[in-house]
């Protein structure tokens, strides 16, 4: 009896030099959660605990050859789309899945890294929107980036979250994971995945008080990628990633490294103290 092929899945991100998010932490998520994961670095960072210190674009130009490097060679299942710097990246990853359409999409707009420093150049929300957001089956905005996206000021409540994440599906997005775990007031955290063609539902877990939080919108997106082909059902994929991530989260709650936002404990699973 043939075995069931595993999940290959790519992600298109920015590569952090202290291991805790972007192409590191998606490319650990793949091996966690069993997909073998390919990569196309978008930046290079200079990058710890405690924030960024500097930017490195990659010339559009080798976005796209890594990505024709990829997808001429190796079937791809998923792919996460994480940090794009500038318009000429959202253009040159927009294009190549275009002349690559790939079955599951899945977009994280990192706009706003955790300790609050900009990723981003000018104009890029715009070109997010309409270059890269109708291509994505979903799109994993925090608070922060679902108020740039949508023009507002930062949603307080779940209504307010709600009413942005039905701005995001009338600007074209399919579906839309609104993370407002980790921002709004509540003892649980609390995420919503908004689509046209059902109800809201929300996906809940237990707060964690934590420091060691770097990397966790980075690893909920590139699991959602990992485990979409093996569900092939958008709640179950993203139910099963929140729970991924809660026990990462809680495995390296205790964690010491570095100063700042340490990373979670990725291979949480199968690694134990």
């Amino acid at each position: 009896m043939k075995s069931k092929p595993f999940p290959r899945v790519l992600t298109i991100a920015g590569s952090d030099s202290g291991g805790g998010a972007g192409i590191q932490a998606d490319l650990k998520t793949y091996g966690a959660l069993g997909a073998y994961g390919a990569s196309v670095i978008t930046a290079i960072t200079a990058q710890n605990t405690q924030g960024v210190q500097g930017v490195h674009t990659v010339p559009p130009e080798m976005i796209a050859a890594q990505g024709e490097s990829v997808l001429s060679d190796i079937r791809i299942d998923a792919v996460k789309i994480g940090m794009l710097p500038d318009v000429a990246s959202i253009r040159a990853v927009a294009e190549l899945l275009r002349r690559y359409p790939i079955s599951f999409v899945v977009l994280d707009p990192v706009l706003v890294a955790t300790s609050g420093d900009s990723l981003a150049l000018e104009n890029t929300v715009d070109a997010m929107c309409s270059e890269l957001m109708p291509l994505a089956d979903v799109i994993t905005p925090n608070l922060s980036e679902l108020s740039q996206l949508t023009g507002n000021t930062i949603a307080t409540n779940e209504a307010e979250m709600l009413a942005q994440g039905r701005q995001l599906l009338q600007k074209g997005a399919k579906a839309a994971l609104l993370k407002g775990g980790h921002c709004l007031d509540s003892q649980e955290a609390c995420d919503w995945l908004v689509h046209s063609e059902a109800e809201p539902k929300s996906f809940t877990g237990r707060r964690i008080s934590t420091k060691n939080t770097h990397g966790t919108g980075c690893t909920l997106s590139s699991a959602i990628a990992a485990l979409y082909p093996q569900h092939q059902d958008l709640n179950a994929a993203v139910a099963a990633a929140k729970n991924y991530l809660q026990g990462a989260i809680e495995a390296g709650q205790h964690w010491q490294i570095g100063h700042g936002h340490g990373p979670l404990a990725h291979f949480w699973q199968t690694v134990r103290d």
